[in-house]
């Protein structure tokens, strides 16, 4: 017992240092959050450089494009009311700085129907007029310029770290009732809402992630509707303070005339490495 005692006594200042250690620790944390938090910069300086910096994306890409090699995939699936794959097409098309972009295979797709009718299915749900027949969303059609501010109200949620690098999540739903109502792009931003990241360095969003609050009718309704939409996209900066799109998914599900529609879509770049 003596033993034991001895041992018990030894150890007690060890248990105050470390127990002292645990209390400052969290007591450091606690401070340095809440002073992230007191902060903040006000959401509408935050969208201002966002957007004073969205007139230099176009440049970004092209010089990404004109530095960097890379393979970009495009997946796009097809699903009936039952969950059942209707079809798949893939594109691979690689990125090399020294030649024209060229592709690397062609669409493949997976249907039970016969030739004819796999042939008109393919048509209708490629064009790029509506996206209930499947149009590929890119990033440029969620740029953050001030057409797209008018159209919500923000709120500045807090800090994130994202590839590690500080960000600033704002958060938004649609302003009004009543925006316009230009083209289909903007029946889907119009009912939107969710939240995207903002490099605290750069001012440029760095990922996203919206979704639907209410049905989208395409033409009143009568050739077709979107009752389901998850969008999203992430981006990496390079080394040379470059920004590049790496992911873009969405999700739609809705009708198209009488025909029920699940659509998935995947977009990726891989091996990224600069030509020179």
């Amino acid at each position: 017992m003596r033993v034991c005692r001895s041992d018990f006594g030894s150890m007690r200042p060890n248990l105050k240092n470390l127990t002292a250690a645990i209390v400052a620790g969290i007591s450091v944390a606690a401070r340095a959050q809440e002073a992230a938090d007191q902060s903040l910069p006000c959401v509408e300086s935050v969208l201002k450089r966002v957007v004073a910096n969205s007139e230099k994306e176009n440049a970004n890409d092209r010089a990404f494009s004109d530095r960097y090699s890379y393979i970009r995939t495009k997946v796009m699936e097809f699903r009936n009311s039952k969950g059942d794959l209707r079809k798949r097409e893939e594109r691979k098309i690689q990125n090399n700085p020294a030649t024209v972009p060229v592709a690397l295979g062609t669409p493949s797709m997976e249907s039970d129907a016969g030739p004819d009718k796999n042939q008109a299915e393919n048509q209708t749900a490629t064009e790029t007029h509506s996206n209930v027949r499947g149009r590929a969303f890119e990033k440029r059609d969620f740029a953050l310029n001030e057409d797209l501010v008018s159209r919500f109200q923000f709120n500045l949620a807090g800090r994130e770290m994202v590839g590690g690098r500080p960000t600033l999540v704002v958060e938004f739903r649609p302003a009004g009732a009543r925006l316009p109502e230009r083209n289909i792009k903007d029946r889907f931003i119009n009912k939107a809402a969710g939240r995207v990241w903002v490099d605290e360095e750069d001012s440029v969003l760095v990922k996203a992630e919206l979704y639907l609050t209410d049905k989208v009718n395409v033409l009143g309704g009568l050739v077709g509707a979107v009752w389901k939409f998850n969008y999203g996209f992430h981006r990496e900066r390079m080394p040379d303070g470059l920004w590049y799109t790496r992911t873009v998914d969405w999700h739609l599900e809705g009708r198209e005339v009488i025909v029920r529609r699940t659509v998935d879509y995947h977009e990726e770049k891989a091996g990224v490495r600069k030509a020179w």
